[in-house]
């Protein structure tokens, strides 16, 4: 697979990344059925088959249950094969999400998440946000805060998981990076793409299959990657067969 590069960052990354919230969490999720926590040699052979397709990006964060931590564990020894994008701001207690966008509650994330994947530096740290996406943007202590951690060499890269199109853009104004919706059903987030496109910005794309509502793999694929501000993709699934559905569908799309 193509590996192409994160804006200015330095990152290189896959075009497709591997979303992890089924590796750890089962509650809450919006995908069409339910499903069992795999077990850890499953996601063993998982993740190398993953690596054998040329993926080389996870995404995991606190709110994904136990992802952190067994990721941790499943990629002892190979922390340099992988680009970890990781999140900060939700936490997912007890079968419910709350929130925290303050500088001391992104320290002591940051500190645990590190501490989970048995690593000292995340390549990608994004704000995981609710939705109120200006009111977190608009918080200069915390965007200072992510700056020092990138300055602190903590994390490489820094920006926001966002749900709108305004604060996507306010992100790419303020960091490097947003996690942004762009599918055949829902264009609103697509002047996010405009201007990354328009200023040498990256954009990950996240529930590309609209969370396996639409099964039109190839597609899907082919209009997120249509659009010259896409970089590259994350698709959650726990699923071999989809997996490599997935990287079918990527197969010849050149960015």
């Amino acid at each position: 697979m193509e590996k192409v590069r994160l804006g200015n960052s330095g990152l290189e990354i896959s075009q497709l990344g591997l979303g992890t919230v089924k590796f750890g969490r089962n509650q809450g999720v919006k995908y069409p059925q339910g499903f069992e926590l795999p077990s850890e040699e499953f996601l063993a052979e998982f993740l190398d088959l993953a690596k054998s397709f040329g993926i080389n990006m996870l995404d995991t964060a606190p709110a994904y249950g136990t992802s952190e931590e067994r990721l941790g564990r499943l990629l002892k020894g190979q922390r340099e094969d992988w680009v970890i994008v990781g999140k900060a701001g939700e936490e997912f207690e007890n079968g419910e999400s709350s929130y925290h966008f303050t500088p001391d509650h992104f320290k002591f994330s940051l500190e645990r998440s590190l501490k989970r994947l048995n690593t000292d530096y995340m390549d990608m740290l994004l704000i995981h946000s609710d939705g109120n996406d200006m009111d977190i943007l608009q918080n200069g202590d915390l965007i200072a805060c992510l700056h020092d951690f990138k300055e602190q060499g903590l994390v490489k890269a820094i920006g926001a998981s966002t749900k709108t199109a305004e604060g996507g853009i306010k992100c790419l104004e303020l960091m490097d990076v947003v996690m942004a919706m762009y599918t055949p059903d829902y264009t609103d987030e697509k002047p996010v793409l405009d201007y990354a496109a328009a200023h040498n910005k990256a954009v990950l794309l996240k529930k590309v299959l609209s969370s396996g509502h639409n099964t039109d793999i190839n597609a899907c694929m082919r209009f997120a990657f249509a659009h010259p501000g896409t970089t590259a993709a994350i698709i959650g699934t726990i699923n071999p067969e989809h997996l490599k559905a997935n990287v079918r569908g990527c197969e010849g799309i050149e960015k």
